[in-house]
């Protein structure tokens, strides 16, 4: 007996040592892998800390991590560079609006088509989420000319109303919801709504909504980058972006290709920090939704 319970005692202990090594090799892992994607955003302000001529005459691998003093002039003269072309003010503030509306359509109506499509039965169900998944496989440039076209001849272009407006129309969005819809929502709930009198508008916006909190958090991060990081489209449909010189409809992504464009001129201090100032919103947007992941990670965690 002495021995069996000996040999169930090393065992405990072996199996105990075993996860602990695998423990610390993926907290291990973990680390890389976050030094690896923190490292370029250290980098970039780190060089928005630093003027022009620091950044074409710095020598030495040493020196790419350490900050300099010009962060407040590379920021003066960003805000003082005002033109007819350029004024990251202004950039800024297409960005935010296209970008916010965009966000808002993306997951509200990708939420309401993809609540249809888990609690509706009607014939061309299937055929209409097949139709969903072969446009998500479709590439943006592909139909770009045509899409570019067609809001010539409705005389939308130089409006923002072709960039915002498109993004109801989301089939990853919608894809990514159904699913989360599938693994987590019962109809029972909707069933128990309809019993106790609720509308079927007021039972996706009272109860739906507010169980699918985590797919839309993490979803409008993605919208959210996706649309203020766009430069493809805009540059398109904003064909003539000062509108005879009386506003400038240019986005930040925009502004800084005009910052880009010229070799001779360009200041990499002044770029640097126009992408530093740039991903501020993302940062923000991220911290703000996070904590609907966390929650969408704990939930999956949890089973009935």
């Amino acid at each position: 007996m002495s021995k069996m319970k000996k040999t169930y005692g090393d065992a405990d202990d072996n199996y105990t040592r075993s996860l602990k090594i695998k423990s610390w090799v993926l907290f291990g892992w973990c680390i890389i892998l976050t030094i690896v994607c923190l490292l370029p955003i250290y980098i970039l302000i780190i060089n928005a800390t630093r003027s022009h001529n620091e950044i074409i005459s710095m020598h030495g691998f040493g020196e790419l991590f350490v900050p300099s003093s010009h962060l407040s002039e590379n920021i003066k003269n960003l805000s003082t560079k005002t033109s007819e072309d350029f004024s990251i003010l202004i950039g800024y503030k297409n960005s935010l609006i296209i970008t916010g509306c965009s966000t808002i359509l993306t997951v509200f109506f990708s939420a309401m088509t993809a609540y249809g499509i888990r609690v509706y039965d009607f014939k061309i169900k299937d055929a209409a989420y097949t139709a969903i998944l072969l446009v998500m496989m479709v590439p943006v440039q592909v139909t770009s000319a045509g899409f570019v076209k067609f809001m010539i001849n409705l005389h939308l272009t130089n409006s923002f109303i072709p960039l915002i407006i498109p993004a109801v129309a989301a089939p990853s969005v919608v894809f990514f919801m159904v699913s989360y819809l599938k693994s987590s929502f019962s109809n029972s709930i909707v069933e128990a709504a309809r019993i106790d009198g609720c509308s079927e508008f007021r039972t996706f916006i009272q109860i739906a909504l507010p169980l699918m909190k985590p797919a839309i958090g993490v979803q409008s991060i993605f919208a959210f980058i996706a649309s203020w990081n766009n430069f493809y489209t805009p540059n398109m449909i904003l064909i003539d972006p000062n509108k005879g010189g009386t506003t400038n409809l240019r986005t930040l992504p925009m502004m800084l290709g005009i910052l880009q464009s010229s070799q001779k001129t360009a200041d990499y201090g002044m770029i640097y920090t126009c992408i530093a100032l740039g991903i501020i919103p993302v940062i923000i947007a991220y911290i703000c939704l996070s904590k609907f992941i966390i929650a969408g990670v704990a939930l999956g965690g949890v089973k009935e």
